[in-house]
Order: structure tokens, then sequence, then C-alpha cells
């Protein structure tokens, strides 16, 4: 029980820290561009993302630190099937995560003005709805998620490195891109499915191409499909 109680006081705590961070983050980096093109705040993304990273290679060095190992995984078999503990611990937190996020951001009237404000933002003005705070919630909420991700690969790998988050990253957009843009659901089977391809790669011994694969389904996506698996296109009527 107590063992369990940490680390759901781990994930509490590490989520609370990095949606703080995120707060500040759009306070300086991202609020003063609001009104620039979009182009800027992705410059900005990529500027404060390296920023992020050597900063934390500067205090803490480039060397990969071990992750306390927080539970035993311990393998249960089911015929054919084995799993560990700790895939059922990460599977488990992230569909909790992801349900969470989903009554959210469609049901809560926060998540109203989240969606009303990224469809229009001058008319959900109109409506009441402060931007800028709608905005930064965005970023806290999204802030604490990422803090949650990074604690679990964190337990997973039991090691970490100031450099770590930028493959996971990447892999992050490829699955909500494969899932569909602004489909939560869509996004973690999107993330399923890319690990099952990554999965497979690498059981026939082509481990070293993965990264590559997944890329690839990216570029055939956004060719084939953009709004992705589970997305709508929205055609333009004249």
């Amino acid at each position: 029980m107590n063992l369990e109680l940490n680390i759901f006081v781990t994930l509490a705590l590490t989520m609370l820290v990095t949606a703080i961070l995120g707060v500040i983050i759009e306070k300086v980096a991202y609020k003063p561009l609001r009104n620039s093109p979009r182009i800027t705040a992705l410059i900005t993304a990529i500027a404060v993302s390296y920023l992020l990273q050597n900063i934390m290679l500067y205090v803490v060095g480039p060397e990969a630190k071990s992750f306390p190992q927080i539970i035993q995984n311990k393998q249960y078999t089911i015929g054919s099937v084995s799993i560990g503990q700790m895939e059922i611990l990460l599977l488990g937190t992230s569909l909790v995560l992801m349900v969470l996020l989903q009554f959210i951001v469609q049901k809560t009237k926060m998540g109203k003005a989240m969606r009303a404000v990224s469809i229009d933002t001058k008319a959900a003005e109109l409506m009441g709805i402060n931007p800028n705070t709608i905005i930064s919630f965005t970023f806290l909420l999204g802030s604490a998620l990422a803090g949650a991700g990074g604690l679990l690969v964190g337990m997973y790998y039991n090691t970490i490195n100031p450099m770590m988050g930028t493959a996971p990253g990447l892999k992050a957009f490829v699955a909500a891109v494969l899932g569909g843009i602004g489909v939560i659901p869509g996004a973690m089977v999107g993330g399923l499915l890319i690990g099952m391809v990554e999965v497979m790669i690498s059981a026939y011994g082509n481990s070293m191409i993965r990264d590559a694969v997944v890329y690839f389904i990216l570029i055939l996506i956004l060719l084939i499909r953009p709004s992705g698996l589970f997305g709508k296109s929205n055609k333009e009527k004249v």
C-alpha cells in the first residue's frame, strides 16, 4: 500500500511541478507573441525546447542518471502472452489520464471554452471568454500530462537524461496526427499502433530502421488522410 501511495504521490507532484513550469513558460515566451503569425509560435516552441534541454544539461550534466525502481516488474503469463506489472501500470495510468482529459475537454465549462477559443478566438471573446486564461489553462493541462509521461518513461527504462524527451515527443506528434489532431482517444490508438509497428519491426531484426518507419507512416498519413484515422475532413464551402 505504501508503495502504491509513493507512486501516485510522485505522479501528482511531478504533474504539479511541470504544470507550474508550463504556465511560467506560456507567460514569458508565448503570451507576448499572441498576435504574431503561427510560424513564430512554432519557432518559439522549438527554441524553448532546446533552452530547457540545455539548461538541464548544464545543471545535471549529459550523463544518464538511474531512475529509482519504484515497483518490481513482476511478469504475468496468460497462455502464450506475457505482460509485466510495469506495462500494466503504464497502460492503466495512461487510460485514466486519457479519460480524465477527455472529460475535461468535452464535459466541463473550461473544456468547452478551450474548444471555442481553438475554433474562433474573437467570437469566443465576444461571448465573455477570456482567451488568455484559457490558453494558460491549456498550457497548465498539457504540461502536467507531459510531466506524467516523462515520469512513466523514466519508470519503464529505469534511466533519465536531459535529452530523453525528444524522440517520445516526436512520436507523440506522429501518434496525434495518425489518430486525428484534436481527437484524444484517436491519439492513444495512434500511439498503440505505432508501438505495435515498432515491436514488430524489432522482432524481425530491423530495429535500426524502426524510427524511420514511424516517420514514413507520418508522411503516408499526411498524403493519404491528413485528418487522421478518426478525424473529420473540414471541406470549405464556397
